[in-house]
């Protein structure tokens, strides 16, 4: 579980804590990993693993001590996630670009490269993968070009990976949240830009709801497979012209 201290990344890794999985809880701050794994249910099984998902020998490392500590991996959730300010595309610096698409995008290559190895190799071989895609996989907000530009290209990848992982009975599937009711999104409460120049509060919702469809996608046999599933506030501006 990448990005697992706070927010869609923490709720999912409790659900799946709850349901009896030994969750391997990955992000940069190692005292917000702590404080998911506390949250944990009596008797669960979590470990933190302080990650820079975007360095290959952090993610290398990630990886080993999964290894070590489990012997195998049947379910890698990327979840981990980074914006830039929401600023005119011009206007964006190359390093606020660059650290988008190091989380983004090839943080969640370097984790899938990692788990395709250990689950190609593993006895009983196979296991899942899924991405966090984002509503932005779909359509932009004004000012997002890093970030929806990276969450079109974890389509591809998600796509790519669901081919080549075939034959070694890997699945993958992709879940594009909408709205989910976390810190970062509390500030849709008070009103975010349109696409018609308003700005107006958008609707959220329960953050538990994500982590029940991705626990959902998780617990299919390797025989069956989500590739695709949109998970959103009912009443977001997503659907219909803005």
């Amino acid at each position: 579980m990448t990005g697992a201290g706070s927010g869609i990344g923490r709720a999912v890794s409790l659900a799946l804590d709850a349901a009896g999985y030994s969750v391997v809880l990955a992000g940069r701050r190692a005292e917000r990993l702590q404080q998911t794994a506390a949250a944990g249910s009596p008797g669960g099984r979590m470990l933190a693993v302080p990650t820079d998902i975007g360095q290959p020998d952090s993610v290398r490392a990630l990886f080993a001590r999964i290894a070590e500590t489990f012997g195998r991996l049947d379910l890698l959730f990327n979840n981990a996630g980074a914006g830039a300010p929401a600023i005119a595309m011009e206007d964006l610096t190359y390093e606020q670009w660059s650290a988008v698409v190091a989380v983004n995008l090839t943080g969640a290559f370097l984790c899938a490269q990692e788990a395709i190895r250990m689950m190609k190799a593993q006895d009983p071989r196979g296991g899942r993968i899924i991405n966090n895609g984002s509503i932005s996989a779909h359509v932009p907000r004004p000012n997002s070009a890093p970030y929806t530009a990276t969450k079109h290209a974890i389509t591809g990848l998600t796509r790519s990976i669901s081919l080549d992982g075939r034959k070694y009975d890997i699945a993958c599937g992709q879940i594009d949240i909408g709205n989910a009711a976390t810190e970062m999104t509390k500030r849709m409460t008070a009103g975010v830009p349109q696409a018609d120049g308003t700005n107006k509060p958008e609707p959220r919702m329960d953050v538990e709801d994500v982590a029940r469809a991705v626990l959902y996608m998780a617990s299919l046999p390797l025989s069956a497979n989500v590739q695709f599933m949109t998970v959103m506030a009912s009443n977001m501006p997503f659907i219909g012209r803005g």
